[in-house]
């Protein structure tokens, strides 16, 4: 009887052994087909950054270079480019009658980033300006100009004796964003109002002609600190025309 049971406990404790050893196969196994997958999983390339030397080959179909603007926009220590380009679109011609034939075509931006080799794409917008032939009623359309400096792309519109208003961008968040405004309305020498808008602390000044009505350059002016309630910076890439930015409500 004893041996009897002694051969069913090494009976039990065979099969125990067996079917662990198979079990401890099976989770080897297992365990190689997941690293197997894991390398079979492909590395994610990141895109090549096109570098390009000629200017020329940034310019898009059925436009023209306008001007260009250098300055270090980085803080790399080289010259960044700024490409102005305008349509080329026949149909935007128009016959003036005191003006003659006149080019109505758009105008846009192209930012490029200075790389040693060549140039990188930065921010582009190619339609964001009106045509500096655009008709400006009793007075001249304000005349658009362009200028880098201490890092900072400044886009300056100015109107003669009504003034003129100005824009602040910097290179950041992978665009060219707005940190600033700054203006001036004018009736002919006489300045009626100041504003000046920092878009980074949310400052808004406006220093008011209390004494309009002079006619010998002893403006009184008041001074306006006000909190604007924008928090999202406007970027250059997103800007569909520049008449229509309006500040005066901030």
């Amino acid at each position: 009887m004893i041996k009897k049971y002694c051969l069913v406990i090494i009976t039990i404790l065979l099969l125990y052994v067996l079917n662990s050893c198979k079990d401890s196969k099976t989770s080897k196994k297992s365990q190689e087909a997941e690293v197997v997958d894991l390398k079979e999983i492909p590395e994610v390339e990141e895109p090549a950054i096109e570098i390009k030397k000629n200017l020329a080959d940034f310019i898009p179909k059925n436009h023209m270079p306008f001007d260009t603007i250098y300055g270090d926009l980085n803080k790399d220590g080289l010259e960044d480019c700024v490409l102005i380009i305008k349509g080329t679109d026949k149909s935007k011609f128009i016959t003036h009658e005191y003006r003659g034939k006149l080019d109505r075509n758009r105008r846009g931006i192209i930012v490029l980033l200075n790389k040693k080799s060549g140039y990188e794409l930065a921010v582009k917008n190619y339609n964001c300006f009106s045509s500096e032939n655009e008709d400006g009623g009793v007075y001249y359309a304000p005349e658009l100009d362009f200028q880098i400096d201490k890092n900072k792309l400044f886009i300056n519109y100015s109107h003669g004796r009504y003034g003129y208003w100005s824009y602040t961008f910097r290179l950041q968040n992978n665009d060219l964003e707005l940190i600033g405004y700054d203006g001036s309305s004018n009736r002919g020498p006489i300045v009626l109002t100041e504003t000046s808008i920092n878009f980074l602390t949310h400052k808004k000044i406006v220093n008011q002609n209390i004494n309009e009505n002079t006619y010998d350059d002893d403006e009184i002016f008041e001074k306006k600190e006000t909190k604007i309630s924008r928090t999202k910076l406007i970027k250059l890439s997103e800007i569909e025309d520049f008449d229509e930015l309006d500040f005066s409500s901030e």
